[in-house]
C-alpha cells in the first residue's frame, strides 16, 4: 500500500503538471512562457519514469539504481508541488487550488522519506546530490527571471506623434479640410494589444484682453487649470474659453496589436464649414494598451450604448452621460494561472461631452464589472497586465489663414 501510495502522488502531480507545460510551450506567447513549459514537461517525464521505477521497486525489491530514480521522481515532485503552491497562494483566486496543491506538497513529502527509508544503499551519492539540486537551482532560476526579474524590468511603452498638413478648401470654397497623421512608433521589444484609440479634435476660440486680468480671477482660474483635461495657456491677458468638440473617432480597431519594433501611420481628416466660428483647432490622440506578453484579449463585441439603457458603472460617469462600452474577453497568459483565477474582461467606456472626449480600460472578474475599484486594485491591475494609457497633443492649427482665402 506504501508504494501504491508513491506512485498515486507522481501520477497526480505529473499528469496535470505535464498537460499545463504543453500547453503553456504550445500557446505562450513570451519566450520565458515556453521555458516554463519545457521545464515542467521535463519535470513531468521525471516523474512518469520515478513511477517506473516505484513499481520496478515494488515488484523486484528495492534495487539500489531504480531505487535511486525512485527518489529523484519524488524529490521532483516535492520541489514542482512546492513551486506551484507558492504561485498559487501568491496569484491565484481560487481556494481549492492551494489546498490541492498543499495536500500534494504533503503527499509528495511522504513519498520521497518512503522511498528513502526502502533504499538499501545510495550509490555515487555525489551524482544523486547533483540530479536533485540541479532542477532545484533551475526551477528557482527559472521562477526568479518570469516572476521577479521580468515584471521589475524597465516598463516599455511606445509614442503616438500628430503631425497637422496644410489646410486645404473645397472646391466650392464653402468648406475646408485639415489632414492629421498620426504615427504610432513603438521601440521596444514588447508587442502590445490596442483596447482604445480615439483621435478628436477641439475648436477654441481665443479672446486677448488689452489689459491684465484682475488678480482674484486670474488665482481663481489657476486653482481649476490642473483639474482640466483639455489644457490651455495659463496667461494673464488670454481669457480661456472651453474648447467644443467638433470631430472623434476611432483610429485603430480596438483588438489590433502593436508591433515590436515597429510603426505605423494613419491619417484622419477634420472637415468643417468655412465660416466656422473657431479662431484655431486643437487635436488630440490616445493610445489604450495592454502588454501582449501578459493576457490574451479576444475578439471585441458589438458596442453597447448609455443612450440605449446599458447601465454604466457610477466610476465612469453620471447618469445621462452619453457612453459606448465595448468589452472582450481575458485570459491569462500562463495556463496555471488560467485555471486558479477567476475569469475576466476587458472593458472600453468612451465617454463623450460637448468639451472632448475620454477613453479609459478595465479589466475586472466577471460579474464584478460595475464595482467601483479600489486604488490598489487599480494599480495592481495595472502592473499585472501592463495597461498604458499613451497620450499625444495638444497640436494646435490656427485658421487665420484659411479663413482669409474664402
Amino acid at each position: 500500500m506504501e508504494m501504491a501510495g508513491v506512485v498515486l502522488v507522481l501520477l497526480l502531480t505529473a499528469l496535470p503538471v505535464g498537460w499545463c507545460g504543453f500547453q503553456d510551450f504550445s500557446e505562450a506567447l513570451t519566450f520565458p512562457g515556453c521555458v516554463t513549459g519545457a521545464f515542467m514537461m521535463v519535470a513531468a517525464l521525471i516523474m512518469l519514469v520515478g513511477v517506473a521505477a516505484v513499481v520496478d521497486c515494488w515488484l523486484r525489491g528495492p534495487i539500489s539504481n531504480v531505487g535511486v530514480i525512485a527518489l529523484i521522481g519524488t524529490a521532483v515532485a516535492l520541489l514542482t508541488n512546492v513551486v506551484l503552491l507558492f504561485q498559487t497562494w501568491k496569484n491565484g483566486e481560487k481556494l481549492r487550488y492551494p489546498v490541492l496543491i498543499g495536500l500534494l506538497v504533503l503527499g509528495s513529502l511522504w513519498a520521497v522519506v518512503s522511498v528513502w527509508r526502502r533504499l538499501e544503499e545510495v550509490p555515487t551519492p555525489k551524482r544523486v546530490g547533483l540530479a536533485l539540486i540541479l532542477p532545484a537551482i533551475l526551477a528557482a532560476a527559472n521562477f526568479s527571471y518570469q516572476y521577479l526579474y521580468q515584471p521589475s524590468r524597465r516598463e516599455a511603452a511606445p509614442l503616438v506623434q500628430l503631425s497637422v498638413g496644410k489646410a486645404m478648401l473645397s472646391e466650392d470654397r464653402k468648406a475646408f479640410s485639415v489632414p492629421v497623421d498620426i504615427k504610432v512608433v513603438n521601440r521596444s521589444d514588447v508587442s502590445f494589444y490596442v483596447l482604445g484609440a480615439e483621435f478628436h479634435a477641439m475648436g477654441d476660440n481665443v479672446e486677448v484682453r488689452r489689459e491684465d486680468v484682475p488678480t482674484v480671477k486670474w488665482r481663481d482660474e489657476a486653482e481649476k487649470w490642473a483639474g482640466v483635461r483639455e489644457k490651455h495657456p495659463l496667461s494673464r491677458r488670454e481669457v480661456y474659453q472651453p474648447g467644443q468638440l467638433v470631430a472623434a473617432q476611432q483610429w485603430i480597431p480596438a483588438g489590433n496589436w502593436v508591433e515590436a519594433n515597429d510603426e505605423s501611420v494613419t491619417r484622419s481628416v477634420v472637415q468643417l464649414a468655412i465660416d466656422t466660428p473657431y479662431d484655431k483647432l486643437a487635436f488630440y490622440a490616445t493610445l489604450n494598451l495592454a502588454r501582449k506578453d501578459r493576457l490574451v484579449v479576444g475578439g471585441f463585441g458589438k458596442p453597447s450604448y448609455s443612450w440605449k439603457g446599458f447601465k454604466v458603472p457610477k466610476w465612469v460617469g453620471k447618469h445621462g452621460s452619453d457612453v459606448i462600452v465595448q468589452s472582450a474577453e481575458v485570459q491569462e497568459n500562463s495556463t496555471i494561472d488560467r485555471r486558479t483565477r477567476k475569469s475576466r474582461r476587458v472593458t472600453t467606456y468612451w465617454r463623450f461631452n460637448p468639451h472632448g472626449v475620454d477613453v479609459s480600460a478595465a479589466i475586472a472578474p466577471l460579474g464584478e464589472e460595475e464595482r467601483t475599484p479600489s486604488e490598489r486594485t487599480n494599480r495592481d491591475v495595472r502592473n499585472r497586465y501592463g495597461l498604458l494609457d499613451v497620450p499625444a497633443g495638444p497640436v494646435e492649427q490656427p485658421l487665420g489663414e484659411i479663413k482669409s482665402r474664402r
